[in-house]
């Protein structure tokens, strides 16, 4: 059958994201005839034009680095929860011709954390102050009473942190990042930094851990996610959370719901053990 429907996802590199696997076996469970899902390689410079030349064929868009802020200009409107971050990683386009920037990360993390009984903690770390640290801010802002410890590698990103907490409504406080081991003593502790960059930390988990949050999904376990394990705590991974943005991206596009999370999930760890 011929394409009636298109959607995709965008950035720089591309060419290792799964989204593709997932959206492609949410509308076959669907029954989702002539709806496909490509990825394309676009950066910064190059999104404008790319934008511009999309038809009413196009339902939406996912959106990975670099392109989360950089889209927000580009928009008709943009949704309170993305402009909380500055970052929109799904944009749906309206029968009306409308571009609509959405953020399905927060939600998603919080679906995946209650997904493991995780659905409230006095306290948090957070590993790390990229772009995704300030998701799970946004995240913790919904669940974490208390105060969150941000472990950090400069000033300026504790400076950064602490911005964060202001805007989003959590207490941060922020620790060197020689020190992040000290994080694994709160009941929640969120990993948001590139591979590798926790694995020196294993060695340090405690007898008795609490939950794991490691949004990286390849490589996948994670050193730290492996020792977590062995000593009885809890894990959430990078697929768990890549699969339950996921799903919430296919409802907002398709218009369909509930996606099926339990197909999305299987598609996904198939196609990262086919690696």
């Amino acid at each position: 059958m011929s394409t009636t429907r298109r959607a995709a996802v965008l950035g720089s590199p591309i060419a290792h994201s799964l989204s593709p696997v997932l959206h492609r076996a949410a509308y076959a469970e669907l029954g989702l005839e002539g709806w496909a899902y490509d990825r394309y390689e676009v950066d910064e410079a190059a999104l404008p034009g790319f934008l511009e030349k999309l038809g009413p064929e196009w339902a939406g868009l996912s959106l990975t680095m670099p392109l989360k802020r950089a889209v927000i200009p580009l928009l008709d409107e943009v949704s309170d929860v993305a402009a909380s971050v500055e970052a929109v990683n799904t944009v749906v386009f309206t029968e009306g011709g409308r571009s609509v920037g959405d953020n399905t990360d927060i939600p998603g993390m919080l679906a995946a954390l209650r997904e493991r009984g995780v659905e409230r903690v006095e306290r948090a770390s957070v590993l790390g102050a990229g772009a995704t640290a300030s998701s799970a801010l946004a995240a913790l802002s919904r669940i974490c009473t208390g105060e969150v410890t941000a472990y950090v590698r400069s000033a300026a990103r504790a400076d950064e942190m602490r911005g964060w907490g202001e805007r989003l409504g959590v207490t941060v406080r922020t620790a060197a990042w020689e020190d992040a081991a000290a994080a694994f003593e709160a009941p929640l502790t969120i990993a948001t930094t590139p591979a590798g960059t926790t694995d020196a930390l294993a060695a340090a988990v405690p007898d008795r851990p609490g939950t794991l949050f490691d949004v990286l999904y390849e490589p996948w376990p994670t050193a730290l996610a492996t020792a977590w394990s062995d000593r009885g705590g809890a894990v959430v991974g990078g697929l768990d959370l890549l699969v339950h943005q996921a799903v919430l991206q296919v409802e907002r596009m398709t218009g369909r719901s509930p996606a099926p999370l339990a197909a999305m999930r299987t598609a996904g760890e198939a196609a990262l053990t086919a690696r």
